[in-house]
């Protein structure tokens, strides 16, 4: 029976170009006389068991013998020690002819395949058409038709579908940027220092503070007996007035000797002093 009819197929092989690799026992101690040795390890799966490597690995002999052999093989391709090693797959075919078949770059320690020239336009065509497609959807969906007017642009029904968007994406960004940053006080600016003085002044005039009583005494008497003192002061000071008021108001009329001696006089002499 075969599988592939049933849908029971092996899943295809992952992209090389997807996967990376590496061996953090090597990692402090690569450098570019053990990094072919580093790259032959069995668990690394961008090594072919079956290369000419392998061989000359199994018989402890130099990497210099690739050269008369025929077939896959791993060479240094570049060295930037300590950071950057370029290692090529390729298949020899004589000692001065070999074809490359792929390149690896192992950065920081970590093995990555480099994409062929083929992956790359692959790669960027295909995200090219899938931008203008989204472009070319959106474009459409804003497109109108009328049997009377024909076909027209209507942007406003996306207008607040697009700005609560916004709004959520603004929210959305306020909020990581406060948790993740801390809050820092801003000194405050001559404006509003200038701003709470004024305010500060007002309330002070619409509400004074209360002034505390003191009493002067200078000569060191009990307050009451200079207020009685005052009193009384003030009470002879209202007698003397009235007894003066008195006095001013006394009118002295003549009397009968005088009237005798004046002889000229017409008052009755019954009359006297009245006040």
């Amino acid at each position: 029976m075969n599988p592939g009819r049933l849908g029971l197929a092996p899943l295809l092989q992952e992209n090389p170009l997807w996967i990376s690799w590496h061996d953090s026992n090597w990692i402090p101690v690569l450098n570019p006389g053990n990094v072919m040795d580093y790259f032959s390890e069995k668990s690394n799966p961008f090594y072919d068991r079956t290369c000419n490597n392998e061989i000359v690995r199994m018989q402890r002999q130099s990497l210099e013998l690739l050269n008369n052999m025929t077939g896959v093989e791993y060479i240094p391709l570049h060295v930037q020690d300590p950071i950057l090693y370029v290692i090529r797959k390729q298949h020899r075919h004589s000692p001065t002819e070999a074809t490359p078949m792929a390149d690896y770059y192992i950065i920081a320690g970590t093995v990555y395949q480099a994409p062929d020239l083929a992956s790359v336009f692959n790669s960027r065509i295909l995200s090219t058409v899938h931008h203008l497609q989204t472009a070319f959807d959106e474009a459409s969906s804003y497109s109108r038709y009328h049997p009377s007017k024909g076909y027209s642009w209507d942007f406003s029904s996306n207008k607040a579908s697009t700005h609560a968007m916004a709004e959520q994406v603004a929210e959305k960004t306020k909020t990581q940027t406060k948790k993740e940053a801390p809050v820092k006080e801003e000194p405050s600016s001559i404006f509003q220092r200038q701003r709470v003085d004024m305010l500060l002044g007002d309330l002070l005039r619409k509400f004074p503070l209360p002034l505390p009583q003191m009493t002067n005494n200078p000569t060191g008497g009990n307050p009451s007996d200079a207020g009685n003192a005052s009193n009384n002061h003030g009470g002879a000071a209202g007698d003397s007035d009235h007894v003066g008021s008195d006095a001013i108001l006394i009118k002295q009329e003549p009397t009968e000797a005088g009237v005798g001696r004046g002889g000229n006089n017409d008052v009755p002499p019954e009359k006297k002093m009245k006040l």
